[in-house]
């Protein structure tokens, strides 16, 4: 008798998990974008930093987030790191919305 494939494309739930944590970062990006636009909206000198301070960070984390890849992709990891970039850019994210949620 044949063995029956699972009905599951993946042998474990790491896909589920990757799907569940990519909605999560999209909740609390929206929360940060809200933020954000809260205080660019504002003007002045405090959105000129925000400003400039997003726009380094986005670049800082994507030079991050390619040396986690390339270490993955070098590992053999067939998923190229995708757990941990996704924890990356979560707390990259998490850390923007105690900051402006706090200012």
């Amino acid at each position: 008798m044949a063995k029956l494939k699972p009905l599951l494309p993946w042998p474990t739930l790491a896909l589920a998990n990757i799907a569940f944590q990519g909605a999560m970062l999209a909740v609390e990006a929206q929360q940060v974008i809200g933020l954000r636009l809260t205080k660019l909206a504002q003007g002045g000198p405090g959105g000129q930093k925000e400003a400039t301070l997003m726009v380094s960070e986005k670049l800082d984390t994507l030079v991050e987030s390619g040396q986690l890849m390339m270490q993955a992709a070098l590992g053999g990891k067939e998923d190229l790191g995708a757990g941990e970039v996704m924890q990356l850019y979560r707390r990259k994210v998490r850390a923007n919305r105690r900051r402006l949620a706090g200012a």
